[in-house]
């Protein structure tokens, strides 16, 4: 099996992020406001989004192909994407995914900034999710 590349996924790449989650049947789409990050062996494998918010960064769009599950490469993608981040990184899961978040480093977050607040209350209308933060010691 080839080495895994992680890095940023530069802004006029964006077309092949979606075309990742498309080929997968993901709903999920890049963000040209988010910083786009890839796990790459040829092609993509893995992928997520950090958005700025205040305070610190929301992690969304986590999804690795299936074929390439359950072999680390998602919590080494986001080790690589947060690894220079000196503030907290904000995610909503489902409950069920609160394990695999946890053994990331990731726990059940009390305050959120207003803008993740918001997001959560709405999202939260159609289905359950746990807001969870990783912050640095």
């Amino acid at each position: 099996m080839p080495d895994i590349e992680f890095s940023i996924l530069q802004p006029d790449c964006l077309p092949l992020l979606d075309k990742f989650y498309r080929e997968h049947r993901s709903n999920m789409r890049s963000s040209s406001t988010a910083q786009s990050w890839v796990a790459r062996q040829r092609e993509i494998i893995g992928a997520l989004s950090l958005t700025p918010v205040a305070g610190g960064y929301w992690l969304t769009g986590l999804f690795v192909a299936p074929q390439s599950r359950s072999q680390g490469v998602a919590r080494q993608l986001m080790a690589h994407a947060t690894a220079s981040l000196a503030e907290p990184v904000w995610l909503f899961c489902h409950p069920d995914l609160l394990g695999f978040y946890e053994a990331s480093g990731f726990t059940p977050a009390g305050a959120l900034p207003q803008s993740l607040g918001e997001k959560l209350m709405r999202y939260g209308r159609n289905k359950t999710l746990v807001a969870l933060v990783r912050a640095e010691d």
